[in-house]
């Protein structure tokens, strides 16, 4: 119940702030900004919900500093490790698609920088808003690498894209 506050929250953001600005530009750029932030929005389901009903008692627990040593889990065999490196690679990937599909002429430096970002501020609030949560420079490593395998996968698949987009504009 917690977590479809977010979401009422979210779509209400998503048809205030950015649908009637998407859709003046084009019927490509509405569906590739939608696409970017549906993904952003289940980015946050998977990392950082519920939010505002966690907002009142961010200070009620203590903040984990973040892990600052690379792989420690994977070195020490330390739980489910494989899976949380897979699924971190994984959870960046359609970021590093769709950002140069979003972000015309973005190449691989800005997808890496963004990526860093998006991950980075994910690790700094998770222990905010959930005690139980903690972070770690091997997810933000993993996110980054993500990112860049989501480039590449664009970048081989970019005329297809193209054609995309502009049959959506044409339609």
């Amino acid at each position: 119940m917690k977590v479809l506050i977010d979401f009422v929250a979210l779509i209400t953001i998503y048809f205030l702030k950015f649908y009637k600005k998407w859709k003046v530009r084009g019927r490509d750029i509405l569906f590739i900004n939608t696409i970017m932030y549906i993904y952003l929005s289940f980015v946050l389901y998977f990392t950082l919900m519920p939010i505002l009903t966690s907002l009142p008692f961010i200070f009620n627990h203590p903040y984990t500093p973040m892990n600052l040593v690379p792989f420690i889990d994977v070195l020490n065999a330390r739980g489910d490790f494989v899976r949380q490196v897979v699924l971190n690679v994984i959870m960046t990937v359609p970021f590093g698609f769709i950002l140069p599909l979003a972000k015309k002429n973005t190449k691989l430096l800005k997808v890496i920088f963004y990526t860093f970002i998006l991950s980075l501020s994910i690790e700094i609030l998770q222990p905010l808003i959930d005690g139980f949560r903690s972070a770690d420079i091997t997810d933000l490593i993993t996110n980054v690498l993500g990112g860049i395998i989501g480039y590449v996968m664009y970048l081989i698949v970019k005329p297809l894209t193209t054609k995309i987009l502009n049959y959506i504009k044409n339609r």
